[in-house]
């Protein structure tokens, strides 16, 4: 039996609110700040810029094939659009019924898979399952999958054939197959996580996931069928992950406890280079 390898992060900022979404895009960390409403990037030293700043809380980020940013608005359930004149909505998601939308992961085409929580979680109401949706470029959305339990942190695979998403409240990884007009069908379990909640994810180079686990202060990776291979331990909650830097062996943890900035984004060098998508 082969043994599990733990590994110690460095920190590359602090003081934030609640980092989320953590992207590797043009050589820069891309991330959200979701309780101060705020689209940054960072660089390797450490250098913070504010691209876009909303009235509410933000969540995932993706990029159209003009590069043009997308991000999600959690409290108005819309998809953003940044142009040059301003901020655009893309997709209003409130025809679909939705609880707070979340993450997501936007493909070749800018087509954008987007979850939600699907109930109020913040405020202890019940659980409820929800719906992953699909939004087209135009703006066009349908519901692509549904009796999802929390759909969250989203992969694509470099052949762009597989979707594999985190299904928090099932402590599970789902995958499905992308049909050509990004449709999804079948659906089935890639790895039970039992007792790791999984948030924020990301795919290696050797079909790894890389997934956080708040409550539980780490972040594992995992094979498909659940061996986990490696741990990383964090002082805070991790809520999500992202494989970038030069050569795409860097991971970027966004992590937080619930008190007034304490959230960091930290970091730790790994073998496995990053793949696929976001």
């Amino acid at each position: 039996m082969s043994k599990r390898i733990t590994l110690k992060t460095e920190v590359l900022l602090e003081g934030l609110k609640f980092p989320e979404s953590p992207r590797w895009h043009e050589d820069k960390l891309w991330f959200v700040d979701m309780e101060d409403y705020k689209v940054m990037t960072a660089d390797l030293n450490g250098n913070t810029e504010t691209i876009l700043e909303i009235s509410g809380r933000v969540s995932g980020l993706g990029w159209l094939p003009d590069n043009k940013l997308l991000v999600v608005s959690m409290d108005d359930n819309r998809l953003l659009r940044l142009d040059p004149e301003g901020v655009n909505m893309v997709a209003d998601f409130n025809e679909f019924g939705p609880v707070l939308m979340n993450d997501m992961v936007v493909d070749k085409k800018g087509r954008a898979y987007v979850g939600n929580f699907g109930f109020d979680y913040l405020n202890d109401k019940p659980f409820a399952p929800t719906k992953l949706i699909l939004v087209y470029p135009n703006g066009d959305a349908k519901v692509v999958a549904d009796n999802m339990a929390f759909p969250n942190g989203t992969v694509i695979t470099p052949d762009d054939k597989t979707l594999i998403i985190a299904e928090t409240i099932a402590a599970k990884l789902t995958a499905f197959d992308i049909m050509e007009d990004g449709s999804l069908t079948g659906r089935r379990v890639w790895a039970n996580l039992k007792s790791l909640a999984p948030d924020g994810i990301c795919l290696d180079a050797e079909g790894g996931i890389w997934l956080a686990a708040p409550g539980r202060q780490r972040v594992a990776r995992v094979l498909e069928g659940g061996k986990i291979t490696h741990i990383v331990r964090v002082e805070n909650d991790a809520y999500a992950c992202m494989l970038g830097g030069p050569d795409r062996k860097t991971l970027f943890i966004a992590t937080s406890k619930h008190t007034r900035d304490a959230g960091k984004i930290e970091f730790v060098e790994v073998d496995i280079p990053g793949a696929g998508l976001p």
